[in-house]
């Protein structure tokens, strides 16, 4: 039976291919996907290895509580006194401190460096004490030494063409200013860090630069000889303030580590998600292609069964010809995975995301994971195939014609399709609308799509001759004679067309769930622009979301002509024990941001004071608030107002105080935005004044009301291509089951075509006919497709409707995606239709 198995394989190649290439392309994103995130996971664990390798316990400021996905989170310094005792310690070898921030370095253009997403890192060096630990090692010139010297990382003086002895811009807190480079540097053991930059000073340059004379943020430690780690730890912990904590080198190391893993972590599920979808939809294209095969090769297995052969043989046959495609394509997947890491490397990259690079990290979960997946999902799609090729009664091979016997349980598949369909929708309703644990709802929403799936695809065998009929009829019209055939074609087997037009249908659900959600953010964030901004301009960071230093409100404050600056600040808290992001606004807020107040009124942010706050109204409910609640616990705060935000949310956090407030209780005060009025309103001149006067502050950007919303609307744009491209995989995995089906029904067809082209048909009608049939397949998936994603997305903007999403069609964005349909449909008919078209007429009317 191995041979039989073996010779059914070689004997259609082209089938073999083209199923394969289902499982390929599905096995490749996720062995790509793990060894993209093992391979960043590797060079950032490399970094902080070699960052404190060299010592055995490490000093650093201690927060109150950590916040791993804020980008505001604040960690404090300590007094540098605390380095003169741990020296005096007698379990003490060596130690030094550093200070560490962040600092953007300027390009000869006036603009920050690009940091790829990665923080623009700022590190302060003893040119004159130990190196040992510091984790740079130079490669041309010396370290800074005094004010106005810097060195810079080794990818900056490359990509920018920077060298010892010219001068380089850097943005600190109170503005720009200009260093001379003594000095290039890198991390010895890495190849490169990402978009990172780094902006290296001595020890009391960087202690004035970021207002941290007598302070460090880090001391590392190296223990006496014979002095073990713990017990050097527990000898400094009496020594250290309140704002200060001490770990072993190796525990340091451990938890960087782990916050390491679990930002990757977000990413590399995020990745593997679209891998299995691939998959998925992959088995699909595997179950209606075997079926088909099956169908045709009747006489093949009632042959095997005349000559002894028993169903559990004929069983083994089947699966062990998936069992053989399901290995090779997984095989061939992870290879293919290493060109897919790294083409998703460079997607990360377009999109501004550069990570750290290294050696390329292979492992072994990676291997086991993506061959398990793909034989798996080959096998289970192969299984129903296989048990009806089991029924094929030994008879069928004597007869003309002769088809597969249907099930016994058969009169029970329109009520389990219908069940099924059903099971799915209410695990949907469930996971959007049910109140049980998180968790559970997740695992019900996941499950129920994936059901909700197969139902359709179960169902869609009723809907294909209404739909073939309908989106037929222009073909019929325009292509005549080939045109009525093809339609005719796809209303000939509606169980093969529904179950080939199913595979594209799920990746165009996705796809038109993605768009109609995305336009929904697009458009409710909108109008909460539009409902709140009242000023002229606001002032964000160059890339549109990050913080920025505060420093620049004084600056834009002196502009002629500005009437108001209103900044937005935000920071870190823990509010009725929860990590939340907290804002702060100044008293005039009213002249730039429109508030629907519900309780209080326009003159809430100037009666904010030292101990006011307000907060929306879905805060307010959930947490029982009222005006003179108190809303903290370290910091009281009383509530003096609640406001209704606009359906697309508002900038502020869950709690909102006075900047005076906030500037007294954090070290390093941020904005979010500041917002600016102007006499005579946005006009040239005074986008040029303003520009003027931030000139040295170039990590900050003036946006006119207009451009702000554009430029949030364009990193929802970038995302949603993002996603479509990775759901774009799915659809072309679906494309091969097109293929594969017109590839067999040429086959199948062979005698019917080779008497059409004797009675008269071209090549051209017959290459027309195949094109056709399969633009109406690809219509009938696209039909199914769009109104389950129309469906999902109806499900998830009621759920999300307190959120401010509110439906929006993209009617736009959908007549490309049937235009694409109809195009894909052209595609995917090129190979097939030439092979009928190449037919020998004589010959296929002599074919069985």
């Amino acid at each position: 039976m191995i041979g039989v198995a073996i010779k059914g394989l070689l004997g259609r190649k082209l089938r073999t291919v083209l199923t394969a290439l289902a499982i390929i392309l599905g096995v490749a994103m996720i062995s790509g996907t793990y060894i993209l995130t093992d391979t960043i996971t590797g060079a950032f664990t490399s970094i902080v290895d070699k960052s404190y390798q060299n010592s055995d316990a490490v000093i650093s400021g201690k927060v109150a509580f950590k916040n791993t996905n804020s980008n505001t989170q604040q960690t404090p310094a300590f007094p540098a006194a605390v380095l003169t005792k741990v020296r005096q310690l007698p379990q003490t070898g060596s130690a030094a401190g550093v200070v560490t921030d962040e600092a953007h370095l300027v390009g000869r253009d006036g603009k920050i460096i690009a940091s790829g997403g990665s923080p623009p890192i700022a590190y302060s060096v003893d040119a004159a004490g130990d190196q040992r630990f510091n984790p740079l090692t130079l490669s041309t010139g010396k370290w800074p030494v005094g004010n106005g010297q810097i060195a810079i990382d080794e990818n900056t003086a490359t990509t920018k063409h920077f060298a010892v002895g010219e001068s380089i811009g850097v943005s600190t807190v109170d503005g720009l200013r200009s260093f001379a480079i003594t000095g290039v540097a890198k991390f010895a053991s890495v190849s490169s860090i990402g978009g990172a930059t780094i902006a290296i000073f001595d020890l009391p340059t960087a202690q004035q630069l970021f207002h941290k004379l007598g302070k460090l943020d880090e001391i590392q430690v190296a223990a006496s000889k014979g002095v073990a780690p713990d017990r050097l730890a527990s000898a400094i912990k009496p020594l250290l303030p309140p704002t200060a904590k001490v770990e072993t080198s190796q525990a340091k190391t451990t938890s960087e580590i782990n916050d390491i893993n679990k930002s990757t972590g977000v990413v590399q599920k995020f990745l593997l998600g679209f891998g299995f979808i691939a998959l998925f939809v992959g088995s699909f294209v595997i179950a209606n292609t075997l079926s088909i095969t099956i169908a045709q090769r009747v006489r093949e297995f009632a042959t095997l069964r005349t000559i002894g052969g028993s169903r559990r043989q004929v069983l083994r046959v089947v699966m062990l010809e998936a069992f053989v495609v399901g290995i090779i394509a997984s095989i061939l997947g992870l290879v293919l995975g290493l060109a897919l890491a790294k083409g998703l490397n460079a997607l990360f990259k377009a999109l501004g995301v550069e990570f750290p690079a290294g050696g390329t990290v292979i492992a072994t979960r990676t291997i086991v994971v993506s061959i398990l997946a793909g034989v798996i999902v080959t096998l289970l799609a192969s299984l129903r195939p296989a048990i009806k090729a089991t029924r094929v009664p030994p008879i069928a091979a004597v007869r003309e014609g002769a088809t597969l016997p249907q099930s016994k349980h058969a009169r029970f598949n329109a009520v389990a399709s219908v069940l099924t369909l059903a099971l799915g929708i209410v695990l949907l309703v469930y996971g959007v609308f049910g109140s049980g644990p998180t968790a559970t709802r997740l695992v019900a929403l996941g499950v129920g799509v994936l059901i909700l799936f197969i139902g359709v695809a179960l169902n869609a065998k009723r809907a294909v001759r209404p739909l073939a009929l309908v989106l037929g009829w222009p073909g019929a019209r325009i292509g005549g004679t080939a045109g009525r055939l093809a339609r005719e074609n796809a209303l000939r087997n509606p169980s093969r067309t529904a179950s080939t037009a199913s595979a594209l249908m799920i990746g165009l659900a996705l796809i038109t769930f993605v768009a109609i959600l995305g336009s929904g953010l697009r458009s409710s964030f909108g109008d909460a622009v539009d409902k709140l901004f009242v000023a002229d301009y606001a002032l964000t960071a160059s890339n549109g979301f990050d913080p920025f230093v505060k420093q620049a409100d004084d600056a834009a404050a002196l502009t002629p002509g500005v009437t108001a600056v209103s900044p937005i600040r935000g920071g870190d808290a823990r509010v009725f024990d929860k990590n939340v992001q907290v804002t702060a606004v100044s008293p005039n807020l009213a002249k730039t941001v429109r508030i629907d107040w519900l309780q209080g009124g326009t003159d809430v942010p100037a009666r904010l004071g030292k101990d006011g706050a307000f907060t929306d109204k879905d805060y307010a409910k959930k947490h029982h608030l009222t005006i003179g609640s108190p809303t903290g616990q370290t910091l009281h705060l009383r509530l003096k107002g609640i406001f209704d935000p606009p359906k697309g949310g508002s900038p502020f956090g869950p709690v909102t105080m006075s900047t005076a407030t906030f500037d007294a209780n954090y070290s390093k005060p941020q904005n979010f935005m500041t917002l600016i009025n102007m006499k005579g309103g946005v006009s040239d001149a005074n986008t040029s004044r303003l520009n003027i006067s931030l000139n040295s502050f170039p990590d900050s950007k003036i946006q006119t009301a207009a451009q702000f919303k554009q430029t949030q609307e364009d990193d929802i744009n970038k995302f949603l291509n993002v996603l479509y491209g990775l759901l774009g995989l799915s659809v072309i995995i679906s494309l091969f089951g097109v293929v594969n089906t017109l590839v067999l029904s040429v086959f199948e067809r062979t005698r019917e075509i080779g008497m059409l082209r004797a009675v008269g048909m071209t090549r051209r009608q017959v290459r027309r006919m195949i094109r056709y049939e399969s633009i109406v397949t690809a219509l009938i998936g696209g039909a199914l497709g769009i109104v389950v994603g129309v469906f999902l997305a109806v499900l998830t903007t009621q759920a999300l409707s307190d959120q401010g999403i509110v439906l929006t069609i993209p009617w736009n964005t959908i007549g490309i995606f049937v235009i694409a349909t109809i195009l894909a449909g052209m595609l995917a008919a090129i190979l097939p239709a030439r092979r009928a078209a190449r037919l020998n007429v004589l010959e296929a009317l002599q074919y069985e």
